[in-house]
């Protein structure tokens, strides 16, 4: 198949997880404001070049028909490291595997981290874990009682709760034997908001997911 370009991969990936979650095709105004396009014009020529090239395909004169002809093979997320559930650890940096969460669901925009530590039992969270994070949108603050994935300016990335009042922040452990860690909102970097965890046990495979609205209440 021909290669996509920026935009005609944009539009095709915001397809097919667009598709795959509605069961449906979406509409031209709907692609429009997922592109942030005022005219329909460039929007149909994407499509029209998505088809030209084999990956998606419609029924003439009827709306809302759009299918995937071939949908992405690898939905892996990337592993990025490890993260602590007790104290801090240096942040995440360097690949090391990949999972394949593409029977679970399909989203842009996510990662998985291995959880060290013990702190987020009370949460169902144990050492070993991965836990499925969604990276923010730009200046989006997390709804208090988040679970997420922090770093602390010079110290490294937790997994704690979250909590806001005013210019303060508290990452809230969910075992009593660790302490809260209280700081400014300035000092700290929301990296993620917890989708998910997958946990794998001797007798198969568990997994925990959740819609990314109701992360607190895990």
């Amino acid at each position: 198949m021909e290669p996509l370009t920026k935009p005609q991969r944009e539009l095709y990936e915001w397809l097919v997880e667009y598709i795959h979650n509605a069961q449906h095709a979406p509409s031209i105004r709907q692609m429009m404001r997922a592109m942030n396009l005022r005219s329909p014009a460039p929007v149909q020529s994407r499509l029209e070049r998505l088809r030209s090239k084999g990956y998606i395909d419609w029924t003439e004169g009827k709306a809302r028909t759009i299918r995937i002809l071939y949908p992405p093979q690898n939905q892996g997320l990337s592993i990025l490291g490890a993260i602590a559930a007790g104290g801090l650890v240096e942040p995440f940096t360097d690949m090391e595997e990949q999972l394949d969460l593409a029977f679970l669901f399909r989203q842009s925009n996510c990662f998985a981290l291995r959880v060290t530590g013990d702190s987020m039992i009370e949460d169902m969270i144990q050492e070993g874990d991965l836990v499925v994070m969604k990276k923010p949108l730009a200046d989006e603050l997390p709804k208090n009682g988040t679970i997420v994935a922090a770093r602390v300016d010079g110290y490294g990335t937790t997994l704690k709760r979250f909590y806001l009042d005013g210019e303060k922040v508290t990452l809230q452990p969910a075992n009593p034997k660790y302490p809260p860690i209280t700081l400014n909102l300035s000092n700290i970097q929301i990296q993620g908001v917890l989708v998910g965890v997958w946990r794998d046990c001797n007798s198969g495979l568990q997994v925990k997911m959740q819609a990314r609205t109701e992360a607190a209440t895990l």
